[in-house]
C-alpha cells in the first residue's frame, strides 16, 4: 500500500503566478475603474471613482505579466542583486563573525551581560541589512558557550532568534523589507524612520528582558529549562568537543576597519533616504552639494551628484556598489576574487529579485484590466469613517496571514502596497505607517512560521523541538503584536 504524499506548501513562486492567474480572471467579471488624482502625483483623490470600459486580461498577458513586472521593478531588483553582492564580500571577509567572536571572548565569564549586548548587535543586523539567514553560523559558536555557562541551548537559541527577530521586525532602512515597501508605497524609505526607532528600542527592550529572565530562572533552577530532559545528552553533545576549538576569524585591524566601512555605508543610507530639505526644510546637504558643484572645474569633474536627502534606489545601488569595492581592496582581493565574490552574493538573492518581479505582474494585471481602482474603491467605501488609527491595526491584523500565506516579504509589499498605500491615505493615515504595519507582521510571523529555514535550521543545530519553541515563544509573540499595535496606533496619531 503506498504511502499518501503529505502536504507541501507550494513555492513563493507558484503561489504568486497562481494569484495573477485568478486576477485575470477577475477582470474578466470585476467592473473597470478609475479615479482622479492629485495634480504632478499618482495619489488618488477619494470620491473621485468613476467607471470606465472594461479591459478583460488573456492568456498572453497573464504569461508576459512577470515579464512586464520586472521591468517596471527594475530599479529595485538590481538594488537588491547589488545588495546581494556587498553582503556577500562583507560576509566573505569574516569581519562580521570576527566582530562577534571578539565581544564572546571578552565577555567570558560575564555570560549575562552577553545577552543584552549579543541581541542588541544582532537586532542592529537585522533593523539594517535584513540579518537573518546569517546567523546560522553562529549557533555553533554560542551553544557551547551559553550551555558552558549554566544555561541551556534554548537560551542561546532565543539570544539569537529573538535578537535578529526583533530587528527585522522593528526594521529601520531594511532593504529588503522596508525598502522595497517604500519603493511600491512610492514614498522615501526614511519616511517613518522615526516610528520604526522607537519600535525597535521598547521591542528590544521587551526581548532583552524576556530571554534575561527566562536564562536567570533556568540558571538558577535547571528543571525549569523547556529543554531539561535533553541536559545530560546537550551537554555531551555540544561541549564534548571544547568550544575553544571553534574557529573564529581573527579581528585585525583589516577587520575592524572593514566594519567601520559596514557601518558607514547604512549611517550614509540612512543620511541619504531621510527627506531632510522638502519635509524638514533643512538645506544643510543640498548647500554643501550646490558649493561643490559651483566650483570651477570641479563641479563638472563630480558631475550630476544628488544631494543627502534626495536619494532613491539608483543612489542607494551606487552607494553599495561603491562600498562592496571599497571593502574588498581593503581586504586585499584581487580584481577576479571581488567579482567573483560579488556574483556570487548577486546569485544568492537572485530570488529575491525574480520574485519582485513576478510579484509586481500581478499589479501589472490589476491596471491593465481596470481593476485596482475598483478594488481601492470598495476599500474606500469599507473602510471609510474608521478613521486613521482603525485603519493602522485592521491592516496590521491583515499582514498578519497574508505573511504565513506569502511568506516572501519582497513579494508581499510588491503585491499589496500599491493598494494598501493609498487606502490608508484615503483613512488619514500615512503611508509610513502602513509600510511599519506591513514589515512588523511579516517579522513577527518568521519567527514561527515553520516553512522558514531561519528558524528550522536553527532549531535544529540547538536540537530544541519545534513544539518546545513554540511553547517558549509564543507569550513573548502574542505580547509583540499587541505591543506593535499600540505602537502603529500612537504612530497614526502623529
Amino acid at each position: 500500500m503506498k504511502e499518501k504524499k503529505k502536504f507541501q506548501m507550494p513555492t513563493a513562486y507558484t503561489i504568486l503566478f497562481s494569484i495573477i492567474a485568478i486576477v485575470a480572471i477577475f477582470t474578466w467579471v470585476v467592473p473597470a475603474g478609475q479615479y482622479d488624482f492629485v495634480e504632478g502625483s499618482k495619489q488618488p483623490i477619494p470620491g473621485t471613482y468613476h467607471v470606465t470600459d472594461s479591459n478583460p486580461q488573456g492568456l498572453w498577458e497573464v504569461i508576459n505579466a512577470p515579464i512586464n513586472g520586472f521591468y517596471e521593478a527594475k530599479d529595485i531588483a538590481l538594488f537588491v542583486l547589488v545588495i546581494g553582492g556587498f553582503l556577500g564580500i562583507v560576509m566573505k571577509t569574516g569581519a562580521i563573525d570576527a566582530g562577534i567572536g571578539h565581544v564572546i571572548k571578552k565577555l567570558k565569564g560575564r555570560e549575562k551581560i552577553m545577552i543584552p549586548i549579543l541581541m542588541t548587535i544582532f537586532a542592529a543586523g537585522g533593523t539594517s541589512f535584513g540579518l537573518a539567514e546569517e546567523t546560522i553560523a553562529f549557533y555553533p559558536l554560542l551553544i557551547p558557550v551559553f550551555i558552558g555557562a549554566g544555561y541551556d541551548s534554548l537560551t542561546a537559541v532565543g539570544v539569537i532568534m529573538l535578537g535578529a527577530g526583533v530587528g527585522v521586525l522593528a526594521s529601520t532602512v531594511n532593504p529588503f523589507a522596508t525598502g522595497v515597501a517604500s519603493g511600491f508605497a512610492e514614498i522615501s524609505i526614511g519616511d517613518g524612520i522615526g516610528l520604526r526607532l522607537i519600535m525597535l528600542v521598547v521591542l528590544l527592550g521587551f526581548a532583552i528582558f524576556y530571554m534575561m529572565r527566562y536564562a536567570e530562572k533556568v540558571k538558577n533552577d535547571p528543571t525549569k529549562s523547556l529543554v531539561y530532559d535533553q541536559k545530560k545528552e546537550n551537554e555531551e553533545h555540544f561541549l564534548g568537543a571544547d568550544a575553544e576549538t571553534t574557529t573564529v576569524p581573527e579581528l585585525t585591524k583589516q577587520r575592524k576597519l572593514i566594519l567601520c566601512l559596514f557601518g558607514g555605508t547604512f549611517i550614509v543610507m540612512i543620511f541619504g533616504v531621510i527627506p531632510w530639505a522638502y519635509k524638514f526644510n533643512i538645506t544643510i546637504f543640498e548647500d554643501i552639494n550646490n558649493f561643490f558643484l559651483g566650483l570651477p572645474g570641479i563641479g563638472h569633474i563630480l558631475g550630476g551628484v544628488v544631494p543627502l536627502g534626495d536619494w532613491w534606489f539608483g543612489e542607494m545601488t551606487v552607494l553599495f556598489m561603491v562600498s562592496s569595492i571599497l571593502i574588498a581592496k581593503v581586504y586585499g582581493m584581487s580584481e577576479k576574487e571581488l567579482v567573483a565574490v560579488f556574483v556570487q552574493g548577486a546569485r544568492d538573492l537572485l530570488g529575491v529579485a525574480l520574485i519582485v518581479g513576478v510579484s509586481r505582474g500581478i499589479t501589472i494585471v490589476m491596471n491593465a484590466g481596470g481593476m485596482t481602482n475598483t478594488v481601492l474603491y470598495w476599500g474606500e467605501q469599507a473602510l471609510t469613517g474608521v478613521g486613521a488609527t482603525a485603519f493602522a491595526i485592521i491592516s496590521y491584523l491583515f499582514y498578519l496571514p497574508m505573511s504565513f500565506l506569502i511568506p516572501s516579504t519582497s513579494g508581499l509589499a510588491t503585491l499589496s502596497m500599491p493598494i494598501m498605500a493609498p487606502l490608508g491615505e484615503f483613512s488619514g493615515l500615512a503611508k509610513s505607517v502602513v509600510v511599519t504595519g506591513y514589515q512588523s507582521a511579516s517579522g513577527v510571523l518568521n519567527l514561527i512560521t515553520p516553512t522558514s529555514a531561519v528558524v528550522m535550521g536553527g532549531l535544529a543545530i540547538g536540537r530544541v523541538s519545534y513544539g518546545k519553541w513554540i511553547k517558549f515563544v509564543m507569550p513573548f509573540f502574542i505580547a509583540t503584536i499587541v505591543i506593535t499595535m499600540v505602537m502603529l496606533a500612537i504612530g497614526s496619531m502623529m
